[in-house]
């Protein structure tokens, strides 16, 4: 019986083909990795606020509302900038605030921030704020996918006084690179008199190491 034969042409042609495709799929694997940038900061902050981006969660226990937005970079850096948006002012910064990995974490309880819903109970009033004001610091932590812990360095609570419709804390860890090569982490946030248990919420790490960027220049 006689080997089937291809014709030549038609041959060249399927590779041809098949190399164009796997070109383009690794393009296409090169462009996925690759860090986004965007002209504004409005434009940076919506991209971020899509959940489908693995940026902005969000979990409701009860009449609890929990945000965790991760901050990028170069959000702090455009407010220490000012007029010189100069590339070595830009760098410095960069190096300066990419030490650390920023989370803003917002809280409400029924559609308005938490002092609110507990305002009619002093006790429970001075508690809260004091608990917000001096004792989050041991509340919140990184745990890894190899059950590494990463602490709080730093934190910020925004007193707003029913400006607001939630409770707005800046959470501040180190970036530490190791931890970084791992595929997962959990932000976790600890039952702090809510009644709502521990909230975690999972991130995939190498969004973290491709955090969106703006244009400066």
């Amino acid at each position: 019986m006689k080997p089937i034969l291809v014709n030549k042409k038609r041959r060249t042609k399927f590779f041809n083909i098949r190399k164009g495709a796997i070109a383009f799929l690794g393009i296409c694997v090169l462009i996925s990795c690759h860090e986004k940038r965007f002209d504004s900061e409005k434009e940076l902050w919506v991209y971020i606020k899509n959940p489908e981006n693995g940026y902005h969660h969000q979990k409701v226990v009860g009449t609890i509302k929990y945000e965790l937005t991760y901050r990028p970079t170069d959000i702090l850096v455009k407010q220490e900038l000012g007029r010189n948006t100069s590339k070595t002012a830009v760098d410095s910064l960069r190096k300066i605030y990419g030490d650390y990995l920023y989370f803003n974490l917002n809280l409400s309880a029924n559609g308005h921030e938490l002092l609110s819903s507990v305002s009619v109970n002093k006790n429970a009033f001075g508690s809260l704020v004091k608990q917000l004001s001096f004792n989050m610091r041991d509340k919140a932590q990184i745990i890894t996918m190899s059950r590494d812990t990463l602490s709080l360095v730093d934190y910020n609570y925004s007193r707003l006084y029913g400006m607001s419709n939630s409770t707005n804390l800046l959470l501040v860890f180190a970036r530490d690179e190791a931890i970084l090569k791992e595929e997962y982490c959990h932000v976790t946030i600890e039952d702090f008199g809510l009644g709502t248990g521990d909230v975690s919420f999972k991130l995939f790490l190498h969004q973290l190491k491709k955090e969106p960027k703006l244009s400066f220049l």
